[in-house]
């Protein structure tokens, strides 16, 4: 009935375009007469200058189907009451289908959960029931004031500062809903870049997913443990002759070589960590017996089930990469990429993305000594769609007790800005150099 009032008002009111300005699609109309009525239409306003057929044309062409003359309803209304209809009754034909039946029975529970909201989900995208086109600069002060507010006092959208604060002042920290793409060559420091972040993010209270894929637990843990222990200087180190307020050295620690001394402070102080860390970090690493699932959608719901803010992917090129639609070089690498900018958004969560630098042959001199220096943009090896969908891109690179951020993408500003780390992260020691630091660094080598 609807899809007949709903066709019959169009002729009437000499609106064929209405069809595509609530969205009424072929498949929305229950009878084969009205499908055939819905293309008639809209054949012959594409032919006619967007008008529509006189009804005696319309019944003429169509046989059987029933015009209804002076229908008052809107077509607003029709419209959305032909596609209500439209997906109960896809819902009835695939819910009580044979399809259904025998994947309940061949399926895992989580399996069949899975493929049953999947399709559940493409029913209600086929029903088209949001037909309002974005929000109007003019019209939709309302929602631009109602978010602002949200954000006045962090509902809805959250900054986590970094560790580096010449990163705050560049870029304004890390915002949710966006990628942060990390690259470096091989050992240069890549995850202890961001794992620092990570860190300093659980320390303001955010809760942090981390999936360390090539990384054991253990491993992950030392290095967090001699960060978090340094930052309140339960040792002290002489490096080069420079002293440090340093944390438990990690190598000692992966090792189980701490001295007796050490690992009374070590215990006591993972004690007192639930005290000291107002946020949670969950890590799932590559030893993780459980972790045999490594693809967007495990890693959405892990986001979900643990209501993550900021999330770790390291490195991003050992996920389970989604299909090569495109059937293009890299096609999969760049499906995943997408895909994970939408979680990004949808979840509203930092994600700090971890991939690799070419390697250059050429960065040594003769002498077999190279410089400090980031790689550039153009060297990100297999992933360069990661950095197309990453709202800033960080280039990396450590040497002899030093390392280098490079702001090598900055949407938000900071592109180009270079800072300056001390880094030994044997003993937890990974911040920006202070302008002390720098001006005895400069007086050593000059």
């Amino acid at each position: 009935m609807y899809g007949e009032s709903l066709l019959s008002k169009i002729i009437d009111t000499n609106d064929p375009l209405a069809l595509k300005r609530f969205s009424i699609e072929r498949y929305h109309f229950p009878t084969e007469v009205e499908r055939q009525a819905y293309d008639f239409i809209s054949d012959y306003a594409e032919k006619n200058r967007g008008n529509a057929p006189d009804y005696r044309t319309l019944v003429a062409e169509i046989e059987n189907f029933n015009y209804l003359p002076d229908v008052e309803d809107s077509l607003e209304f029709l419209s959305e009451k032909l596609k209500d209809h439209a997906g109960k009754r896809m819902l009835h034909e695939f819910l009580t289908s044979k399809e259904v039946s025998e994947k309940f029975s061949n399926m895992t529970a989580e399996e069949f959960t899975e493929w049953l909201t999947e399709n559940t989900e493409q029913i209600k995208r086929q029903m088209h029931l949001n037909h309002k086109v974005g929000l109007d600069l003019k019209q939709d002060t309302d929602k631009f004031l109602l978010e602002y507010e949200r954000r006045k006092i962090g509902q809805s959208f959250k900054i986590w500062q970094s560790k580096f604060p010449s990163v705050n002042n560049s870029i304004g920290g890390y915002f949710s809903g966006n990628i942060y793409t990390w690259y470096g060559r091989s050992g240069r420091g890549k995850s202890v870049f961001v794992m620092e972040e990570a860190l300093e993010a659980a320390c303001q209270g955010a809760n942090v997913l981390v999936w360390a894929l090539e990384m054991s637990s253990f491993e992950w843990f030392c290095r967090a443990y001699s960060s978090l222990s340094a930052r309140e200087g339960k040792t002290n180190a002489t490096i080069d002759g420079v002293d440090y307020e340093a944390g438990f050295e990690n190598l000692q620690m992966l090792r189980g070589k701490l001295s007796l001394e050490f690992e009374e402070g070590l215990k006591q102080f993972l004690k007192e960590l639930p005290e000291k860390v107002s946020g949670n970090i969950t890590v799932r690493a590559v030893d993780d017996e459980t972790f045999y699932r490594r693809d967007l959608k495990q890693l959405e719901q892990d986001i979900l089930t643990k209501n993550a803010d900021l999330v770790v992917l390291d490195p991003a090129y050992y996920i389970d990469m989604e299909a090569n639609t495109s059937k293009t070089a890299g096609g999969d690498v760049a499906n995943t990429s997408k895909k994970l900018r939408h979680i990004a958004g949808r979840t509203q969560t930092v994600i700090h993305v971890i991939t690799q630098a070419d390697e250059d042959k050429k960065e040594k001199r003769q002498d077999g000594t190279r410089e400090l220096k980031a790689p550039e943009r153009g060297e990100i090896k297999k992933s360069k769609q990661f950095l197309e969908d990453a709202v800033n891109v960080f280039g990396v690179d450590t040497l002899d007790g030093l390392g280098v951020i490079e702001i090598g993408k900055g949407r938000a500003g900071g592109e180009g800005d270079v800072i300056e780390v001390i880094y030994l992260p044997s003993y937890g020691i990974v911040r920006e150099l202070t302008g002390e630091e720098e001006a005895k660094r400069f007086d050593t080598n000059f």
